[in-house]
């Protein structure tokens, strides 16, 4: 496994991206930055991270044979990896808000952003985005936001909890790639967050529903039950989930 350490970069994502056109790089080669400054989350959304408290780092994952239309696959190995890597260091109540967004109870504490390097049919390489705050105390206002330092009330070594996650993220991709993607599927939506609860989303024209999350389609849509019984899929533009 090759490290790429940057003192800075605008992301991780970017970078990994563009070393990857210019060389042959390895599997699971990961660029991992001190201070990222224009990281990119689900939504077109900004990551904000403190210098050298939280994690920002990048990895490429290359494929054989993997259909375009399995790439949800990818987002829900990559979170049963981080998911059992946090679990590892007693990060209490756990859980993978749909898409890819890792609580703990209600705060957000790690954000992924996924790209796939497509050739025709196929997924040829993943290039894997990761946020995980860690050592910040201070989110500048920002609500439902956490960090392992304020929930487990101790600081982190910030490269052996880099180790842990790269350990789990390997060990996951080694169990499920092969896997059946319903194996994969189940395994996920265990770990969904308010499933099977009643919840309040919003849709793309701002209004609010009640619905409960049933689990996720084999595309990664999400599957909510309205309150007339009636099963419908959203994608990720289209609901956002509000608690």
């Amino acid at each position: 496994m090759q490290i790429i350490k940057l003192d800075a970069t605008d992301s991780t994502n970017t970078y990994l991206k563009n070393l990857a056109l210019l060389q042959v790089l390895q599997d699971f080669t990961v660029v991992h930055a001190h201070l990222q400054y224009a990281g990119r989350g689900q939504r077109g959304a900004e990551w904000i991270s403190d210098p050298g408290k939280n994690l920002t780092f990048s990895v490429l994952k290359k494929h054989r044979n993997l259909p375009a239309r399995m790439q949800f696959s990818i987002t829900m190995i990559v979170s049963l990896g981080v998911f059992s890597a946090l679990k590892q260091l007693n990060v209490p109540s756990l859980y993978v808000k749909w898409p890819n967004d890792i609580l703990s109870g209600n705060s957000k504490i790690c954000g992924m952003l996924i790209e796939n390097l497509t050739s025709g049919q196929h997924i040829q390489s993943s290039i894997v985005g990761i946020g995980l705050n860690v050592n910040q105390l201070d989110f500048k206002g920002l609500q439902q936001v956490s960090s392992l330092r304020l929930l487990t009330g101790q600081p982190l070594d910030l490269e052996e909890v880099l180790q842990l996650l790269l350990i789990h993220l390997k060990e996951s991709f080694t169990k499920f790639e092969t896997a059946p993607h319903a194996e994969i599927r189940d395994a996920y939506e265990e770990l969904l967050f308010r499933k099977d609860k009643p919840s309040t989303f919003k849709n793309k024209q701002g209004e609010l529903f009640m619905g409960f999350i049933r689990g996720v389609s084999s595309e990664g849509k999400l599957q909510v039950e309205l309150e007339d019984e009636q099963l419908k899929l959203f994608d990720l533009k289209e609901v956002q989930l509000l608690y």
